[in-house]
């Protein structure tokens, strides 16, 4: 394969937004000459472009990679001060909503943006709807205003009413994506369906300009399920909210769509897009997805956006109309989330202590250590029992504690870093980072679990510091009525031997083609792999750890 230099496209690079226009002008050739696309959307749209959409894309883009430094941490930003912690931390509410984790969080939440939001501009309109009408009347009606300030400011005022009334922390723009979902859905149900697919395509075709062509084998991988960390709190909130902005609109321009249609678009979106997804912590490293109430519940919430949408102005009882019932019905849930994300958001880690008790390294207010079977304070700061589930939950992993910022995280598992061996743990804030570095190192005893320590490492310190050291592990196998245990000593690994539960003998971990007698028995260390021999028996009672 001849190599390009770094400049220079390659063909399939060219060919892709070569082939999409071309296509893209001869559908709209064969649709006819009369340009009723390009006069539809210069009714609705100021030049015929959705300029709300854009300036919100690019703004949180530039959110992205010049607060969160993704611009020189692309694939590791700084993402622990822009989480909505709490109420007393009003840096993380404000630009929450608007930052990333990475950038697959980013790139999925802004195709999403980029195929939806332009139809729900489309249905906020740059121009009155009613003919007549004098858009430069106000300011409100001025399409230049409606473009360029009043939707993308709509769109982060409900950014920031998710962080504010979401239950616990979130980040990531998802929450306005749902609120566009909703929004378009109430006047656009099919059409939102297909723009949600769309975003799929968007995502494929902007893959396929980085990397034109990739080569995959297969690998071991770690990670939780799939849906473990989904915010749908945030999502439903965004979506409830979008669908009381679309429903107050359709009232107002006295604008109604089809039942069927609406509850059909709405129970596809929910599924599609995951609202099904209702999951609760179940021990450590185990989780429980509720799929079944799930389901139920987009279901109801269809039916719930259905009955809103469709209501018209006549009266039920006295002078209470179906709208004012519809409109209920929706603030009704809205009123649920708020009563309980209050108090949630409310809860503050106050001075909690490094978890663990082992040491930490400190980083301007960031507290980084190891811990394991420790409470999760921010899962468990309101005690609340219920359906057989609970709040009291323990964490074991990487643990970072922040008070002053009332940053309480978990940023890598127990397992995760079982699998890595070394993660980088990014703190900092507006205009700086710094990165901590954690690591494990064990011996696995055969048949007898594993031996490990974890150190620590700071921005400004070469040495490593030891936060964490397990239990013995004991092989399974034994030689002459003894047993050998890996002990984790102060610095290195260490063999006992022991006999009736007792140590008769203790040494180091040989180097790799070496060897080390205790008590009669010769352990011989080759590679990664530790023997222990005894008048001619000879036995595999350690490997060392090796990590992906």
């Amino acid at each position: 394969m001849v190599q390009l230099p770094p400049w220079v496209p390659a063909p399939e690079q060219v060919a892709i937004p070569a082939v999409v226009l071309l296509s893209l002008a001869l559908a709209r050739r064969l649709d006819g000459p009369s340009g009723r696309w390009g006069q539809r959307l210069r009714a609705r749209f100021l030049l015929g472009v959705p300029w709300g959409t854009l300036v919100s894309a690019l703004g949180v883009l530039a959110v992205y990679l010049f607060v969160q430094q993704g611009w020189s941490h692309w694939r590791n930003p700084v993402t622990l001060p822009f989480s909505s912690w709490s109420y007393l931390y009003p840096v993380g509410w404000l630009l929450g909503p608007f930052s990333h984790s990475g950038p697959g969080h980013l790139l999925g939440n802004l195709t999403t943006t980029l195929a939806v939001a332009p139809l729900a501009e489309y249905f906020f309109s740059h121009y009155h709807t009613k003919r007549g009408e004098n858009p430069f009347f106000s300011k409100t009606s001025n399409p230049w205003i409606r473009a360029f300030v009043i939707f993308p400011a709509g769109g982060a005022v409900v950014g920031l009413a998710t962080s504010l009334f979401s239950w616990g922390p979130i980040i990531g723009f998802s929450g306005v994506v749902f609120a566009f979902v909703g929004f378009a859905l109430v006047r656009y149900p099919l059409m939102t369906v297909v723009a949600v697919s769309a975003q799929g395509a968007i995502r494929t075709a902007y893959h396929a300009l980085r990397k034109p062509v990739i080569f995959g084998s297969a690998s071991p991988s770690f990670g939780e399920p799939w849906w473990f960390g989904i915010a749908v709190q945030g999502h439903v909130l965004g979506l409830l909210l979008g669908t009381l902005l679309g429903v107050a609109v359709l009232y107002r321009r006295r604008e109604r769509v089809g039942a069927l249609r609406l509850w059909t678009g709405a129970v596809v979106l929910g599924m599609s897009m995951s609202l099904w997804a209702l999951w609760w912590y179940r021990g450590e490293s185990t989780y429980v997805l509720y799929r079944g109430a799930g389901v139920v519940f987009v279901v109801a919430l269809a039916a719930l956006t259905t009955v809103a949408a469709t209501a018209d102005r006549r009266p039920i009882v006295g002078d209470v109309s179906q709208q004012q019932v519809g409109l209920l019905a929706l603030l009704l849930p809205l009123a649920v989330m708020v009563g309980v994300a209050v108090p949630v958001n409310l809860t503050t880690v106050g001075d909690a202590s490094v978890p663990g008790g082992g040491p930490a390294v400190e980083v301007q207010g960031y507290n980084v250590t190891y811990a394991e079977e420790v409470q999760n304070q921010k899962v468990s700061a309101i005690d609340v029992s219920l359906f057989g589930e609970t709040t009291d939950v323990t964490t074991s992993g990487v643990i970072v504690v922040n008070d002053d910022r009332e940053i309480w995280a978990t940023t890598a598992s127990k397992g995760r870093l079982a699998f890595t061996g070394r993660v980088n743990v990014r703190v900092g804030g507006v205009g700086w980072s710094e990165v901590v570095t954690v690591q494990r190192r064990g011996w696995s005893a055969v048949g007898g679990g594993t031996a490990y320590q974890v150190w620590l490492r700071g921005p400004d310190d070469g040495n490593w510091t030891k936060t964490f050291a397990s239990d013995p592990a004991v092989a399974e196998a034994t030689l002459a009525n003894r047993s050998v245990a890996v002990v984790p000593g102060s610095d290195q690994f260490a063999l006992h031997v022991m006999r009736n539960n007792s140590t008769v003998a203790s040494g180091p971990i040989p180097a790799s083609g070496e060897d080390v007698t205790l008590d009669d028995l010769r352990f011989e260390r080759e590679g990664r792999k530790l023997y222990a021999a005894f008048e001619g028996t000879r036995v595999r009672v350690a490997v060392r750890e090796e990590y992906n």
